[in-house]
């Protein structure tokens, strides 16, 4: 089975600071999203399982560190890796970027399963899988917490509310994963240092034959800022019996709590 996992790179969470109700990432590390490397741990366990390649590949989206970031797919298990970078890819929205991975899958020499995280952990809007599976005309099983290969098909698992589905697709297919599917496994120094070595591809639009003002962003983005926060600054003094009964009652007073 030759699998493709289209992997994002995203600013590390955890390192993002907010100031003026703004999202601050300069000099924050970037590193591949957590529910791309869901789909990339479920990519090794299928190719372990029924054997065949596996490809990462990845948009740019304007981002020159996409170069360092890719080496922890391939330190993961990935065979290979293809990153697609071209100006015009700055600021690409999800139907953009759907559009470029769709492409650059058509040009892989083969391709029997596309598989994607459920969505990315800085917009999360869960389209680009969807969106590419429809460019490239096959099903698409999303949601999938459980992802086994069987003859000339998939057979997802997913949890639909209070009940669990199983869903049987024949291939070429296309599945997003949940984080519960898997725990993705930490690359060793010597998978460090094995992928190095490991062949990435770098096309730009042009090479997939993907005109630029058919990647030019259809959204704008009016606003982005954290949630206002208005604090009242109260301080309760005494003992620590009195200021639990005035918290109490302050929280009563504001409606928090009911008499």
């Amino acid at each position: 089975m030759d699998i493709v996992v289209c992997v994002k790179t995203n600013p590390d969470l955890q390192m993002v600071r907010v100031k003026n109700r703004e999202a601050v990432v300069e000099a924050v590390p970037y590193k591949l999203g957590d529910l791309d490397k869901n789909a990339l741990e479920t990519a090794i366990q299928l190719r372990d399982a029924a054997g065949g390649t596996i490809t990462a590949v990845s948009v740019a989206e304007g981002n020159r560190k996409i170069r360092e970031t890719i080496k922890e797919a391939l330190a993961m298990g990935a065979d290979s890796a293809a990153v697609v970078d071209d100006p015009a890819l700055a600021g690409a929205d999800p139907a953009a970027v759907a559009a470029v991975l769709a492409a650059a899958v058509k040009k892989l020499p083969g391709c029997d399963l596309v598989l994607f995280g459920e969505g990315s952990t800085d917009n999360y809007s869960g389209q680009v899988g969807p969106r590419v599976a429809e460019l490239l005309g096959v099903p698409q099983v999303g949601f999938a917490r459980k992802v086994e290969a069987v003859d000339g098909a998939v057979r997802c698992e997913r949890s639909m509310d209070e009940m669990i589905e199983t869903l049987e697709v024949a291939l070429p297919a296309a599945v997003t994963v949940v984080s519960e599917i898997n725990e993705p496994r930490i690359p060793s120094l010597m998978h460090i240092m094995k992928a190095k070595s490991k062949p990435v591809e770098e096309w730009t639009l042009a090479d997939l034959g993907v005109d630029a003002g058919a990647v030019a962003a259809r959204r704008e983005i009016v606003s982005n800022l954290a949630e206002e926060q208005d604090r009242k600054h109260v301080l309760f003094e005494g003992s620590a019996a009195e200021q639990a009964d005035a918290f109490v009652n302050a929280l009563i007073k504001e409606g928090v709590l009911g008499r």
